[in-house]
């Protein structure tokens, strides 16, 4: 009788991975193996069920730290999975360190950014706890979820977020540029996402 075929959960790269990617590593390698460990966590884990398999993924730029991702993730373009998934963490990284502001910057720019804020999915009004909740809701997605919809939900708060920092007295234009352009980058991504050329 031939073999049944087996069936593993999904691997998700953890700290054994990411501690053989050392200060002195190659760069072509070190982007080789940042393009891998993105793929193992979007194509990887998807459709999984696993909450734990979810949180990990949800949580890494914490257990890995932030640092080791930009080491690895954080020069690649944005029309890539890894410059996806670094802008993402990123995003997360800033909402969870300064959500009070966050939350003043969504809502000056929600009434303004009435698509976008309906996109984004962020609870009404949208305080500090419920811009943490939505982001890291948002962030799931990379695993237990369509990517494409994640990466456009993202897109879609940080144009809140933009909007609202232009009508901000106090922000400068470089931030308010800064967000739109993550706004767009992220948005641009999805829609590769959609086509199945997003790598």
């Amino acid at each position: 009788m031939p073999d049944q075929p087996r069936h593993h959960k999904p691997a998700t790269p953890g700290a054994a991975f990411f501690e053989d990617l050392g200060g002195g590593a190659d760069p072509a390698l070190l982007r080789e193996a940042g393009d891998r460990a993105a793929s193992l966590l979007v194509r990887g884990a998807r459709d999984t069920d696993d909450p734990a398999v979810v949180d990990r993924v949800l949580h890494l730029a914490e257990t890995e730290g932030l640092e080791t991702l930009a080491q690895v993730w954080a020069g690649a373009p944005p029309d890539t999975l890894a410059g996806s998934l670094w802008r993402l963490y990123v995003l997360r990284a800033w909402v969870h360190a300064s959500p009070t502001a966050v939350a003043r910057e969504y809502d000056a720019g929600r009434s303004r950014a009435q698509v976008a804020r309906v996109v984004a999915g962020v609870a009404d009004p949208p305080g500090p706890e419920e811009l943490k909740a939505m982001v890291d809701e948002t962030l799931r997605g990379i695993a237990g979820g369509d990517f494409a919809v994640t990466l456009l939900r993202a897109a879609a708060f940080a144009r809140v977020v933009a909007t609202g920092r232009a009508g901000t007295q106090g922000t400068s234009h470089d931030e308010t540029v800064r967000m739109l352009t993550l706004s767009e980058q992220l948005e641009s991504a999805g829609h590769l996402e959609m086509r199945h050329a997003l790598d």
